[in-house]
């Protein structure tokens, strides 16, 4: 029989990665609508702030390397949702930007932060303290990962 540190609950990362998941599971029904997935919601979340942003900052505020990213890009651009283009200033260099249909795309999405939390029922301090804990696991799991 295993030893109580080897159980599957017992392990954290097994949490977070059941957590996230479910998590997803939980968006798909709400992204339906942009015919968005989870990943490249993501996406037009840093592009509904930033409105235009290389591929390489997109990668590191999505944690994703290229080889992840861009495929993803090409079908969202395929979709009407992104243009990519190279930079004047530096040929190596991607601009990811939003078209028309990306823009519009966020006045469909303005309800899906309050739909997830209805659907979690936590209260508002449960979620922030929850947050909070989160990001700080990924801050000190990112930089134990640059080492």
């Amino acid at each position: 029989m295993a030893e109580e540190h080897l159980k599957l609950e017992n392990q954290i990362c097994f949490s977070i990665y059941a957590a996230a998941r479910e998590m997803t599971k939980l968006y798909k029904p709400l992204l339906e609508k942009l015919d968005v997935t989870y990943p490249q919601y993501l996406v037009l979340l840093v592009l509904w702030e930033e409105e235009s942003i290389t591929v390489k900052e997109m990668g590191h505020r999505l944690y994703l390397d290229s080889g992840t990213l861009t495929p993803m890009l090409k079908r969202m651009e395929a979709a009407g949702f992104i243009v990519r283009h190279r930079s004047p200033e530096d040929e190596r260099s991607v601009i990811i930007s939003l078209t028309e249909k990306g823009k519009e795309a966020e006045k469909d999405a303005s309800d899906i932060p309050f739909q997830l939390v209805d659907q979690l029922g936590m209260s508002e301090e449960e979620l922030v303290q929850f947050k909070a804990s989160l990001v700080q696991t990924l801050e000190r799991v990112h930089e134990k990962n640059k080492e």
